[in-house]
């Protein structure tokens, strides 16, 4: 018996609604795990609800009604054909809902996903997916991250809205790994369509440290704050009067810190040698506070940094202006000396040393610059 026109749109309604159910699932599944349905899970529901179908069809339609002919060779045909068209439309079902389901999370302001992404997502979707490297290194002359923060991020999708520049992207990328993960320092390349092809991280060093000038040094006393006085007030620091002795100036320094009658000095090193023990009062004075503090405690809250390299004879910069070199350059070191802001205009050669401040992703590329490019192993002087 020929198939009927209506067992064929209740075919096509099978199908219809298999490749619903599946698109559902994924939406679902991708909603619920941050993953995409594994595709063997798609094909099981997919065939699940054709086989539901066809059960019931020759349960309560042939059956019952007392019709043998659910082995004929055109009900055989017509349910490998459900079946082998249902199969065709998983797949797609399945990508769709997955897509879909990207489109809900970045709706709802979900910032990162899980495993892949598929590229038509990247291409036409409302966001655009950032795939962090596998491998992620060390940026020269910051301490490392730790371990667990690498394993992390490695391989981690971020998505962001569309329609920004590469640039304005990679801003993102890093101010969400700075915020999210606790990072001080985010070097990252990306392509023209959005992929992380390099990405390096360093983490922000702690203490006051590096913020102290040359010559000088921190030391905790035990003293008498005067009243509202905190970090960056200049002090006069005084020996109470005894007995014995008056009362003594004994440094002038800057305040870094207080803790009930602890307080953190900064001031030369060897003044630093004469507080130790006995307590002191403190007297606030008048500060303008110095360049160097200044500069210290702006370069340290800053992404940039400064890095000092040497020109080398052959290398990009060499025979350059001041004006080619990417990030800031505030002083140059040649033969006739330190020219501290240089013009823009000045011609760098062999053996100048340049002193730079730029982002760590700019740094990497000035010293690359600088420095001479390796020739190939197959090249070699003729015989």
């Amino acid at each position: 018996m020929p198939v009927s026109p209506t067992e064929l749109a209740q075919g096509g309604g099978v199908i219809l609604a298999a490749g619903l159910a599946v698109g559902v699932l994924a939406v679902a599944f991708r909603w619920y795990f941050r993953q995409e349905l594994p595709f063997g899970v798609a094909m099981l529901v997919d065939v699940s609800v054709v086989a539901f179908y066809l059960n019931t069809r020759v349960a309560l339609g042939q059956a019952i009604a007392g019709e043998m002919d659910v082995l004929s060779l055109e009900a055989v045909v017509f349910n490998l054909a459900v079946f082998g068209a249902a199969v065709l439309v998983a797949p797609a079902a399945r990508r769709a809902g997955d897509r879909a389901g990207v489109q809900i999370l970045a709706a709802t302001g979900v910032r990162e996903l899980e495993g892949e992404v598929g590229r038509l997502v990247k291409a036409v979707g409302r966001v655009v997916a950032v795939e962090l490297p596998e491998d992620i290194a060390d940026i020269e002359g910051y301490d490392p991250v730790g371990d667990d923060v690498k394993a992390e991020l490695a391989g981690k999708t971020l998505i962001f809205p569309r329609r920004l520049t590469v640039e304005e992207l990679r801003e993102r990328v890093v101010t969400r790994l700075k915020d999210d993960y606790d990072v001080g320092y985010v070097d990252v390349e990306l392509a023209d369509d959005g992929t992380a092809t390099y990405l390096a991280l360093g983490s922000r060093t702690a203490g006051i440290g590096p913020t102290l000038p040359p010559g000088t040094a921190a030391v905790a006393v035990r003293a008498d704050p005067p009243n509202a006085a905190g970090p960056g007030d200049l002090v006069q620091v005084w020996r109470p009067r005894t007995d014995e002795q008056p009362a003594e100036r004994v440094a002038t320094a800057e305040i870094r810190a207080t803790h009930e009658d602890t307080v953190t000095l900064s001031l030369d090193e060897y003044d630093a040698r004469n507080l130790a023990g006995g307590d002191y009062r403190l007297l606030t004075l008048p500060y303008e506070p110095g360049a160097d503090r200044q500069f210290a405690s702006l370069l340290r809250a800053a992404d940039e940094t400064m890095v000092v390299v040497t020109v080398a004879a052959g290398s990009a910069l060499d025979g350059t202006a001041v004006e080619t070199v990417e990030g800031t350059v505030v002083a140059v070191r040649g033969d006739a000396g330190v020219d501290a802001i240089p013009s823009a205009s000045r011609v760098l050669a062999a053996g100048d040393t340049l002193y730079v401040v730029a982002r760590p992703d700019v740094a990497r590329r000035v010293d690359a610059a600088a420095a001479v490019a390796e020739e190939s192993d197959d090249e070699s002087p003729s015989q």
